[in-house]
């Protein structure tokens, strides 16, 4: 694996020549607009690198994005990749190894995911704070070394610093946050009511099929993290979503994730 991870960072390198990110950008279901207010000097479709999975849901283009932001280098990823498309984690998890080779100091993530927080609404931003994982653990299997640990603490995984400057940009800007925890599933099913009641008792404020694989490697590898969820439908609502309903509420919410990251970025 780890000379494979070399390798395809190898590759995408030598396309774009002397380029080096400061900031990877996961863009989850709906969000992959965000990339269009990048200043792009790179685009690189995922079936053109060699050992990169490549996207297959709706809502994710499948396309690695470098340029400018805000005066900071960036790349973004416009669609993640997820366990319940048959990848295995190391596969899902694959890129942000590959980006942590080509330099990034910063990972934001984000998604669209169900409220359990009865006081959320749909369009509500939710910064991640910490979450509950209920998929395998992208590190089971030999410790790459030459990344991190073999027993990573997960303490912080959501940088405490970047939550901070998020909540005084909000202010600011009079973005509306919300926090909570995040609880991430298997997928592709929709949650039922039943389970949705469950990530309550344990916990959890919203729920999702993403993410914390992204989050457990790149704290694995000391990157720090910035999340956000948002709240494409409510889940302990008797309202019936959808897929198409999700990408729809996540362009919407988007334009605000958008204000944030890119004030967020400006200012690190």
């Amino acid at each position: 694996m780890l000379e494979r991870i070399k390798e395809t960072a190898a590759f995408i390198q030598a396309r774009i020549e002397n380029f080096q990110p400061e900031v990877g950008i996961i863009l989850g279901t709906g969000l992959g607009d965000f990339a269009d207010r990048i200043d792009e000097k790179y685009s690189i479709d995922y079936k053109e690198i060699p050992n990169f999975p490549v996207s297959t849901v709706e809502g994710h283009k499948g396309k690695l994005i470098f340029g400018l932001l805000e005066g900071r280098r960036v790349v973004a990823m416009q669609g993640r990749f997820h366990y319940y498309e048959g990848y295995t984690m190391q596969q899902v998890t694959f890129p942000v190894r590959v980006l942590k080779l080509l330099g990034i100091r910063y990972l934001f993530v984000s998604n669209a995911s169900g409220g359990v927080n009865p006081s959320f609404r749909v369009g509500d931003l939710m910064v991640i704070t910490d979450h509950i994982n209920l998929m395998p653990n992208p590190l089971i299997g030999p410790n790459m070394a030459e990344f991190g640990p073999r027993f990573p603490d997960m303490h912080n995984c959501y940088d405490q610093h970047l939550i901070i400057r998020a909540t005084r940009i909000a202010e600011e800007k009079g973005i509306k946050l919300q926090y909570g925890v995040y609880v991430g599933g298997t997928g592709p099913t929709f949650e039922t009511q039943a389970e949705y009641r469950y990530f309550k008792a344990i916990g959890g404020d919203a729920a999702g099929m993403s993410t914390v694989p992204e989050v457990i490697v790149a704290r694995h590898m000391s990157i720090p993290v910035f999340g956000v969820s948002v709240i494409t439908n409510c889940g302990l609502s008797d309202e019936v979503g959808d897929h198409e309903d999700v990408q729809r509420q996540g362009a919407k919410a988007g334009v605000k994730m958008a204000e944030l990251f890119m004030e967020m970025i400006k200012n690190l």
